[in-house]
């Protein structure tokens, strides 16, 4: 047997060392099995009752952004008077950032309120799937 002949064959080992880690890393990065998930339809009244919250939270997110902005126009007509202090600027500016993450906060609970009460309930199935792997 020539050199030419023999060199193929020391490759193989190589070649079995290196792609050993890359299956058995494709192996554990399957996926696991997930439960499914049902969602229950609501009927016709639940739909409708849901179309009428929308609409209000609407309404009062609307409501809430016409009070900033007329809050915003008044904080501006308190602060010209006040440019020229530092103090008194800084004061206001305070005030202002603090009105603003009142009404970012009381947007965001809206919101939150509205999706808790209106977030489909969902059903698990009762089994929990088998590892099928072990080691998990």
């Amino acid at each position: 047997m020539s050199f030419e002949t023999r060199a193929p064959l020391r490759l193989w080992p190589i070649a079995f060392a290196l792609t050993l880690p890359a299956m058995a890393s494709a192996w554990q990065s399957q996926p696991a099995p997930t439960r499914p998930v049902i969602v229950v339809q609501p009927p016709a009244n639940a739909r409708f009752q849901q179309t009428v919250r929308e609409n209000q939270v609407r309404d009062q997110l609307q409501k809430n952004q016409v009070e900033e902005q007329l809050r915003q126009g008044r904080a501006e007509a308190v602060r010209r008077p006040y440019a020229a202090g530092a103090v008194q600027a800084a004061r206001l500016d305070q005030a202002d950032q603090a009105q603003r993450e009142l009404y970012r906060a009381r947007q965001q609970d809206l919101l939150d309120r509205y999706q808790s009460a209106v977030a489909p309930p969902v059903v698990h199935s009762g089994k929990a799937p088998a590892s099928s792997r072990s080691g998990d």
